[in-house]
C-alpha cells in the first residue's frame, strides 16, 4: 500500500463547467505531489486530475483582481478555473508541481533506461544506439 501524497495547498477555485452556460462553479482544491483534486461544494465524490495526464497550466490572464488559467490534459481537454490574484497563485503552484512531477518521471525513466542497459551488458548482449 503507498502512503498518501503530500498535500501542497488546499483551498478554493473556481472551475468553469462543460454545460451549454458555462457557469463558474467552487470547488474546494487539494493540490498535492500526484495531482489536482476537485471536491464539489455538495460532498459528492472527489474528481482526480493526475500529473501524468496533464500536459500543462495554460493561458493565464489577469482581469478584475483574479486570475483566470487553463490546465490542459493529455487527451486534449481544457479545463478552465478561476481564483483571486492573492499571495502565489493557484496557477503558478499547479504548474511547478507539475514542472516536479515530470522531472522525477524523467529521471526515473532515465534510471529505468540505464539499468536495464546495464542488465543488457553483463548478459554479453551488445546494445544498439
Amino acid at each position: 500500500m503507498s502512503l498518501p501524497a503530500k498535500v501542497m495547498r488546499d483551498g478554493q477555485l473556481e472551475k468553469r463547467s462543460s454545460g451549454l452556460l458555462q457557469l463558474w462553479k467552487k470547488k474546494r482544491c487539494v493540490l498535492t505531489e500526484d495531482g489536482l483534486r476537485l471536491h464539489s461544494c455538495r460532498g459528492s465524490k472527489a474528481k482526480e486530475l493526475r500529473f501524468e495526464r496533464m500536459v500543462t497550466v495554460d493561458c493565464v490572464e489577469y482581469k478584475r483582481g483574479l486570475v483566470y488559467f487553463t490546465v490542459v490534459m493529455a487527451t486534449g481537454k481544457e479545463i478552465d478555473f478561476r481564483c483571486p490574484q492573492d499571495g502565489t497563485a493557484w496557477n503558478a503552484e499547479i504548474a511547478l508541481a507539475l514542472v516536479r512531477h515530470k522531472n522525477l518521471e524523467a529521471v526515473q525513466t532515465g534510471r529505468n533506461r540505464h539499468l536495464s542497459a546495464a542488465h543488457l551488458g553483463s548478459t554479453g548482449e551488445d546494445e544498439e544506439l
